[in-house]
């Protein structure tokens, strides 16, 4: 596994938003891109990035920009922007080659699940899940969003589950997280002591990948399968049954092979139309430990997850950790 060097104060972070742009939050994203400066960062942009819509260009271009970030000597890292809906249109236009030869650091959530994912699968290249470049936009940082930045300059710390969750973000005041909700993970064991590589994203978003030519699911397993995988699933607005037809089509697309464990989140916008509940859904496709409700995805606060880095997770008494190692 490739892991990028890691930025430190006068670094340039590119940020090129390859799903919607943030022309309708510019305030609160020159917020958070302040607190990048504040860590003694500069910033580049593509032109799209301030672009309001539904995506931020075309395809095309987005990709392009992408590829800009990369393609740039002066950048160390590159962020995405935000999320949205369409990013899976531009991977015919990333160029991987480019990528895997010069690999930094790529970021995002939600939407940018896709580029992430693939990235790691096709370039063996790590990570990172948690953040975008706007998500640093409260008046005061949440733990969450520090240690976010801290990964970023290559702080790796243990991150442990918080003591309150976000139920109703519209009540913010001040952008910042408005935590009234017991933290309280779940899991089909008493216990949970796992370890294995790191792999996932938005289950929204990786159900259109197999059958693609961009689904290197199966190799990557392959090559690293004596670590063996745990599977971490960030879930926006699917509802239990949608969770359950696509995991059905993710298992058999081989891609729970090796499989030691499942971590999920909380889901944004729940749903259901009959008995299946989200427990439900993954205990019939996994045999293997589950923990769900974990601070992973769009409820705050949330981890920050590397992408193919060895994760060993623990869980005990509705509380957990994850360690993250980079071998």
């Amino acid at each position: 596994m490739k892991y990028p060097k890691f930025i430190k104060s006068g670094d340039m972070i590119g940020i090129s938003a390859p799903s919607s742009g943030v022309g309708d939050q510019l305030e609160e994203f020159d917020l958070s891109l302040q607190r990048l400066k504040d860590r003694g960062y500069s910033i580049y942009e593509t032109k799209s990035v301030r672009n309001s819509g539904d995506v931020s260009n075309t395809s095309l271009i987005r990709a392009k920009e992408v590829n800009e970030c990369f393609e740039k000597d002066n950048i160390s890292f590159v962020m995405c922007a935000r999320g949205g809906e369409f990013l899976t249109d531009i991977l015919p236009f990333i160029d991987y080659n480019l990528m895997g030869k010069n690999p930094k650091w790529l970021m995002g959530y939600s939407d940018p699940t896709n580029l992430l994912y693939t990235y790691t699968t096709m370039c063996d290249v790590a990570t990172i899940y948690g953040h975008n470049a706007a998500s640093f936009d409260s008046k005061h940082l949440h733990k969450s969003q520090e240690i976010a930045l801290d990964v970023i300059g290559g702080k790796i710390v243990t991150q442990e589950s918080f003591s309150k969750y976000e139920k109703n973000k519209d009540d913010r005041v001040d952008e910042d997280y408005n935590l009234t909700e017991d933290d309280i993970w779940l899991s089909n064991k008493d216990q949970v002591d796992i370890t294995g590589r790191m792999i996932g994203g938005c289950l929204d978003c990786l159900r259109f990948l197999p059958g693609t030519r961009f689904d290197h699911t199966k190799d990557f397993l392959e090559k690293y399968k004596s670590d063996g995988f745990i599977w971490y699933f960030d879930i926006f607005a699917l509802s239990a049954e949608d969770v359950y037809l696509s995991l059905f089509q993710l298992k058999e697309a081989g891609w729970f092979e090796y499989c030691k464990g499942v971590i999920v989140g909380r889901v944004l916008f729940p749903s259901g139309n009959t008995i299946m509940t989200y427990e439900k859904a993954f205990s019939k496709i996994f045999d293997t430990p589950i923990i769900m409700d974990a601070d992973i995805g769009h409820v705050a606060p949330k981890m920050t997850i590397i992408n193919g880095s060895i994760g060993h997770i623990k869980y005990s008494n509705h509380k957990g950790i994850i360690e993250l190692n980079l071998k």
